[in-house]
C-alpha cells in the first residue's frame, strides 16, 4: 500500500513509520524550504535531529510547495494512486489548500484520509494551538499526576502520552480498521483523530473511582497514584530506586515476610495507616543498595523491580532478548526501537531515514513527469 505522509514532528511520523514497518510504501511530503521540523531540532544524531532519525525509517521523501498550483497538481497525482493519506495540520489548512478529504475523495474514493490534531476537527478548541501537556491537562490526567499521593506538586510526565498513546496509536488502529472495512465495501474513509479525545481511555481506571464515589457518596481514591505503601517507588542506599507493585495481598505478604516487616494485614490498604507503613518500607530500602535488594528478591514473585535509567534499559537483558533495539551497520550510533508487533528482521531491513527531498525526482517520474517537466518544477521552486 502507498501512504502519503504530510506530517511533522512526532505523532504523524511515528504513525507512518509503523505503517512502513508493516510493509507500506511511505512517501513523506515536505516543504522545499523547511520540511519536517524534527529534522533540524537539537540534539543532532548522524547528521539530522535525533528525534527525526528515530521516527522516519523506511520512508522516501519528496519536497513539494503546496502553496503553488503546480505543487497541488503533483499532490493530486500522488493522491490518485495512494491508499492512505496522513496529515497533521490544524483544522482548515488542507481545506484552504483545496486538498482536504472532500476534494481528494472525488479523484480517489478508496482513499483512507487520516487527520491527526490536538483537539479534533470540531468543537470550541478545534483551532487552538497545543502540545502534549495541554491535551493531558484537558482530560484530568495531568491533575491526577499533580495531586498523586495527596501532596500537590508540579509534575510533567517525561513521555508524550497524548502524542504517542492518544495520537499515533489511535491513528494506526483507525487506519487498519478502515483498511479492513474498505476490503468489504470498496470505499475509503475519513478519520478525525483528536489527541485530547485519545487521552480519555487512559483515564478509565481513575474515572471508575470518581464515578463510584459520585454514585455512593462515599470518598474513594485511586490506589495507583502513590497513595499506598504497597504500590510505590523507594530510594535505596546507593541513590537508585525500586518499584514496588505489590497490590495483591499474596505479593504484599511475601514482600513483608522476606523483608521482615509488619504486613498490617488485613488493613494494608487503610489510608490512615499509610504514613506509618511507607516510613517502615522506605527505611528498609534506604538501608540497602539496589544490588542487595535485587539479590534478596531474585527468586521472589512480589512485583519488585529496579527503576532503570535509559542507559540501563538499553542494556537490560530482557529487552535485549526481546530484540527491542537495532542498529544500521553504517550508522551504529542510531539505535532504533523495534515496532513491538514485528520481528527483528523486519526492523533491520528498513532503510535509513531519508534526506529531505532525496526521492523527489524518482517519485515524480513514477507519476508521469518527464525530465523537462521536473526541471521546470525546479526552476519555478515547486519542488
Amino acid at each position: 500500500m502507498r501512504v502519503l505522509d504530510v506530517t511533522r514532528l512526532l505523532p504523524g511520523p511515528l504513525c507512518t513509520m509503523y505503517l512502513a514497518d508493516y510493509g507500506a510504501e511511505i512517501i513523506k511530503i515536505e516543504d522545499p524550504m523547511l520540511g519536517d521540523y524534527a529534522r533540524e531540532m537539537e540534539p543532532m544524531l548522524a547528521g539530522a535531529g535525533a528525534l527525526y532519525q528515530l521516527l522516519n525509517r523506511g520512508k522516501r521523501s519528496i519536497t513539494l510547495n503546496l502553496q503553488q498550483e503546480e505543487g497541488k497538481e503533483v499532490f493530486r497525482r500522488l493522491a490518485r494512486e495512494a491508499d492512505i493519506l496522513v496529515e497533521g495540520f490544524r483544522p482548515g489548512v488542507m481545506h484552504r489548500l483545496g486538498l482536504d478529504y472532500e476534494a481528494i475523495r472525488h479523484i480517489n474514493p478508496r482513499l483512507i484520509y487520516c487527520s491527526v490534531t490536538g483537539y479534533g476537527q470540531s468543537g470550541p478548541y478545534a483551532e487552538k494551538a497545543g502540545h502534549d501537556l495541554n491535551y493531558i491537562g484537558f482530560t484530568g490526567l495531568l491533575h491526577e499526576a499533580i495531586y498523586a499521593g495527596g501532596h500537590p506538586r508540579a509534575f510533567l510526565p517525561p513521555v508524550q502520552i497524548a502524542d504517542i498513546g492518544a495520537g499515533t496509536l489511535h491513528a494506526v488502529s483507525g487506519i487498519l480498521l478502515a483498511v479492513i472495512k474498505r476490503e468489504r465495501t470498496g470505499e475509503g474513509a475519513y478519520l478525525d483523530v483528536s489527541m485530547t479525545d485519545g487521552v480519555l481511555p487512559f483515564m478509565i481506571p481513575a474515572l471508575s473511582y470518581y464515578l463510584a464515589a459520585q454514585e455512593t457518596d462515599k470518598a474513594t481514591f485511586n490506589p495507583l497514584t502513590g497513595a499506598l505503601a504497597c504500590y510505590n517507588a523507594y530510594e535505596t542506599s546507593d541513590g537508585k530506586w525500586m518499584a514496588l507493585g505489590a497490590l495483591e495481598a499474596k505479593f504484599w505478604c511475601r514482600f513483608c515476610e522476606v523483608a521482615e516487616l509488619n504486613n498490617y494485614m488485613p488493613d494494608y490498604w487503610s489510608l490512615d495507616k499509610q504514613t506509618q507503613i511507607k516510613e517502615e518500607v522506605a527505611a528498609y530500602f534506604k538501608k540497602r543498595s539496589a544490588a542487595e535488594i535485587m539479590d534478596t528478591f531474585a527468586q521472589e514473585d512480589v512485583c519488585l523491580t529496579p527503576v532503570l535509567s535509559i542507559e540501563e534499559a538499553l542494556q537490560d537483558m530482557h529487552l535485549q532478548a526481546r530484540g527491542m533495539f537495532a542498529h544500521w551497520d553504517a550508522y551504529p550510533t542510531v539505535t532504533q526501537v523495534k515496532n513491538p508487533l514485528l520481528n527483528e528482521a523486519m526492523l533491520a531491513s528498513q532503510t535509513f531515514p531519508p534526506a529531505r527531498g532525496a526521492d523527489t525526482e524518482a517519485i515524480l517520474r513514477e507519476v508521469g513527469y518527464d525530465a523537462n517537466a521536473i526541471q521546470g518544477l525546479k526552476q519555478r521552486e515547486v519542488i
